[in-house]
């Protein structure tokens, strides 16, 4: 008595659909950059504009943010380092936020350094159309590429 055979027909095309579905998100997806924010906290309402600009639909710049959200609550510098490594760790990117706060931030430049020592690619990003005169001596040092926030997003 009939009926058994429209079952495995709808499960086979359900399977077949699913797998069509996951092949087209997946470039999408993996187009997607997971990205660490180094950034001095006097800069934090910049840098979530930045942020805001990687949710907006109509902006060309698109990326996850690792970073950190709120200034870690310890003195202990050990600790600190550590937490800030594992969202670095995450990342296949660390963007720097330039500003004169960033020049002269001890932790800026050690993230600068420590993205670098494990492997992640590094980029400086400015706000409008003239770059910083002083910039973290890691970006010096290591010759770190700046380009301007709206060019953002043709760099990852």
């Amino acid at each position: 008595m009939g009926g058994g055979g429209g079952y495995s027909s709808n499960l086979r095309s359900t399977k077949q659909l699913d797998q069509k579905a996951r092949e087209r998100i997946r470039p999408a997806a993996a187009a997607i950059r997971n990205v660490f924010i180094s950034f001095a906290n006097e800069d934090m309402d910049e840098v979530n504009l930045l942020r805001g600009s990687a949710k907006n639909e109509k902006s060309p710049i698109e990326f996850k943010d690792c970073s950190v959200k709120e200034a870690i609550d310890s003195k202990n510098a050990d600790y600190i380092k550590r937490c800030i490594r594992e969202k670095i760790d995450q990342c296949s990117t660390t963007v720097v936020y330039l500003s004169p706060h960033a020049a002269t931030s001890k932790w800026v430049d050690w993230e600068i350094r420590k993205s670098l020592e494990m492997g992640k690619r590094v980029i400086a990003v400015h706000k409008g159309d003239t770059a910083p005169r002083v910039v973290p001596a890691a970006v010096k040092e290591h010759g770190i590429k700046v380009v301007k926030w709206k060019d953002l997003d043709g760099e990852l």
